[in-house]
């Protein structure tokens, strides 16, 4: 059995199932709380349910529940919508069946399941009530597997679905390092985090806090400055630092200010690799150079925040693609789990560094762009491209 090394972005595991197929009940049993609502009312779980938490073993997981794939009416189907854009974000699958025969919709789940390359676990759920396991030998040709049989009553088979989970971890689970060998032991790494009106009060943002902790994972030395203080910082240090890694909206000031010797990224390029494909977003900056006043372009956030002045992605970003093209070019927002289904109308999608979403998630986004054939970059890669440093710094 392997165990996974540990890493910062969560597992994603997700709980799929008709309606009061127990899956809200296991998820308390594994969890030992109340993390979700249970009743035998059908369709008691409305919208999914994100519990994050430590699994030995497993390590920081998210376990995910969902509403009833079965589930009825306009309103049914409205969730069942919902449970579908899980799917987007699942790194690894339990379908819980708590009947003797599985159904159409079990199985047709199953096979959505496997297209996405999702590796799944088929739970019988509700064991304590199964007199008859005779069928079960039936399930391996439609699953390719005996179901496991688990009983959050009695709190059976629990141990059996951990170990089954690790061993279905997906194959790429051991994602790329942020910064991979951009930096090694010893390394001097400066870190430039402007602490403008967009950086939130009193802490850092999540991919400035997962790149320092990866650094010092590493046993590199990190100094941290803001963009005021880049000189006095570089004047400070015996030697130029390998690498420095600045927030992308002052790549051009870094740049100009920067030793020869040291390399530069950015936060938001390391996370377009860390997170996304990374050449394929390099590939599609060169999008911009294409893009006229008819054009438009959709502008895709991971997170839901109250927008700032001078946000990123809803006026700096903006304002760059429209001084280089023109004022008419039409620019689209979207945030969070919104994304559009259809991507062709759009000549461009301009995603951000996802720090909120794993890496799952974003590769599903950028499948759809591909099969779509619709060019797809993300912020800091956009930006080195538009300041006309896009070959001059490291990814």
């Amino acid at each position: 059995m392997n165990t996974p090394t540990p890493r910062a972005e969560r597992l994603h595991i997700a709980f799929f199932g008709r309606r009061n197929s127990g899956k809200s009940s296991l998820i308390n049993a594994l969890t030992g709380q109340q993390s979700a609502i249970v009743s035998d009312t059908p369709g008691t779980t409305t919208d999914p349910v994100l519990k994050a938490m430590e699994i030995h073993g497993l390590g920081a997981t998210v376990l995910i529940d969902t509403p009833g794939f079965d589930d009825e009416g306009e309103l049914g189907a409205k969730r069942v919508a919902e449970t579908r854009k899980i799917l987007d974000k699942t790194d690894l699958a339990v379908l819980l069946i708590a009947s003797e025969t599985p159904c159409p919709d079990e199985i047709d789940w199953f096979r959505q399941l496997q297209q996405r390359n999702i590796p799944t676990v088929v739970v019988r759920s509700k064991a304590d009530r199964a007199d008859n396991d005779e069928c079960e030998t039936n399930w391996e040709h439609l699953f390719g597997q005996r179901p496991l049989r688990v009983s959050a009553t009695n709190k059976t088979g629990l141990s059996d679905l951990r170990e089954a989970l690790i061993r279905n971890l997906p194959e790429d689970y051991n994602q790329p390092e942020i910064t991979g060998e951009l930096a090694s032991a010893g390394d001097v790494v400066m870190l430039v985090m402007p602490q403008d009106i967009q950086a939130p009060k009193g802490r850092l943002i999540l991919p400035q806090v997962q790149t320092i902790r990866e650094l010092l994972d590493k046993k590199c030395r990190v100094v941290c400055c803001t963009t005021d203080q880049i000189e006095g910082t570089l004047a400070s240090l015996a030697a130029a630092p390998k690498l420095i890694i600045t927030d992308s909206q002052v790549f051009s000031t870094v740049y100009a200010l920067k030793p020869a010797e040291s390399l530069l990224t950015s936060f938001s390029v390391l996370f377009a690799r860390y997170k996304g494909d990374i050449d394929y977003f390099v590939e599609s900056a060169a999008a911009i150079g294409q893009l006229t006043e008819n054009s438009r372009v959709l502008i895709a956030e991971a997170c839901t925040h109250a927008p700032l002045t001078e946000d990123i992605g809803r006026e700096k970003i903006p304002a760059m693609l429209r001084k280089r093209i023109g004022k008419n070019l039409q620019v689209e927002i979207v945030s969070g789990t919104d994304f559009p289904s259809d991507l062709t109308p759009y000549d461009l999608v301009i995603h951000c560094g996802a720090c909120m979403f794993n890496r799952r998630h974003v590769l599903s986004r950028v499948a759809q762009a591909r099969t779509q054939h619709v060019p797809m970059t993300n912020y800091g890669v956009s930006i080195a491209y538009l300041q006309g440093i896009l070959d001059k710094i490291e990814y």
